[in-house]
Order: C-alpha cells, then sequence, then structure tokens
C-alpha cells in the first residue's frame, strides 16, 4: 500500500462527481417511488367526503358527490319524520332487511339514520340507475297516489321511495335506496364514507 497523496484537483472531482450522480439518482428514482402512491382521481374515488350541513334548513336537500355518486342529505321537518309511520304499510322492506344494499346497523330503523331529521342516501334508483326526482308537496299528484305523503319518484319506470329512501310495493325497484356509511364530526360537519367502525 501506498502513502501516495491524493491530488487535491482530483479529489474535488471525485466528491463533485458523487454528489452529481447522487442527486442523479434521486431524480430518476422519483418518478418511480411515486408510481406506488395512489392518484389524486382514486384517492377521490374512495375518500370520504366532509359536509357542512349549518345551512340545510328543514325540508331542504343538498347533494354533495361521493365515489362518482350523487348523495342526497335531507334534513326533514318534524311532520315529515312523523309521516314516514303512515308509509310502512305500504313499503317494499320498511325495516331494510334485503340484502343487496346492506344498510348500516345505526341506520336500521323507521327513518333510515342516526338523527331522525337528517336522511343520508345516494341519490340512484335500485332498478336501472336512474336518479329519481324530488316530490316533496304531499297529496295527489300525476304518477303518484291520492295519500302521497312526500319522496322521491324514478320518472324512467315509476318507482317511488319515501322520504327515508324506502320503496314502495309494487314498483321496478327491487330495493331501498342505499344508505352509505357516514357518522357526524359535531352537529354541523357530516363525514360521508366512513363510520366509527371503519
Amino acid at each position: 500500500m501506498s502513502d501516495t497523496p491524493v491530488d487535491n484537483s482530483k479529489r474535488t472531482w471525485l466528491i463533485a462527481s458523487t454528489c452529481a450522480g447522487a442527486v442523479g439518482a434521486g431524480f430518476v428514482a422519483t418518478p418511480f417511488v411515486s408510481t406506488f402512491q395512489p392518484s389524486e382521481r382514486a384517492k377521490a374515488a374512495g375518500a370520504a367526503v366532509e359536509v357542512d350541513i349549518s345551512d340545510v334548513k328543514p325540508g331542504e336537500k343538498l347533494t354533495v358527490e361521493w365515489r362518482g355518486k350523487p348523495v342526497w342529505i335531507m334534513r326533514r321537518t318534524p311532520e315529515q319524520v312523523e309521516a314516514l309511520k303512515k308509509n310502512e304499510p305500504l313499503l317494499a322492506d320498511p325495516a331494510s332487511d334485503r340484502k343487496a344494499y346492506p344498510t348500516p346497523e345505526y341506520a336500521k330503523n323507521g327513518h333510515r339514520s342516526i338523527k331522525p331529521e337528517f336522511m343520508v342516501a345516494v341519490g340512484i334508483c335500485t332498478h336501472l340507475g336512474c336518479s329519481p326526482g324530488d316530490k316533496f308537496q304531499t297529496g295527489a299528484q300525476p304518477s303518484l297516489p291520492d295519500d302521497w305523503q312526500g319522496g322521491f319518484l324514478c320518472a324512467c319506470h315509476g318507482s317511488t321511495f319515501d322520504l327515508a329512501g324506502r320503496v314502495y310495493k309494487n314498483k321496478p325497484a327491487p330495493d331501498n335506496l342505499e344508505v352509505p356509511p357516514h357518522m357526524y364530526l359535531s352537529d354541523s360537519k357530516l363525514l360521508i364514507g366512513e363510520d366509527k367502525k371503519a
């Protein structure tokens, strides 16, 4: 082994080229590492959505998007909540027992929700995927029964749903509207896509 000193200019070039090589390797590796992370589109497809419901007045409905689907958040009036009981004999699945769109346990009640005044449901008809229209006015109307208590009408094939998203008997839609996983973060904030079990 020789003790010959390394020329200082060679040492400087050696250090500089090693550093440049390390930086270059970092730039080359970055695109490969980033491919392991989900894209923004993928994150949005399954991400939970936080909604401010403080401005939703009784009798109003707000629509937000979750996983590419419209989610309805309706604040029902006390009269609308009370009317849900009258509908039960007319419904195909009043207790939400059918399994095609499993209802979360916290929504397996007469109002299908955590809080009676708020309905949270995916606004897609379970028949062929149309979006039902609002028919909140009570009483006789075209395409609706004379004792209509308010709800939703899918004009494509005539399926009707009450204000809890439950389908009426003898309609093309086989199931109630889907209730997505959701939870309240506060009195004014709702999180759609996650619940306490998740």
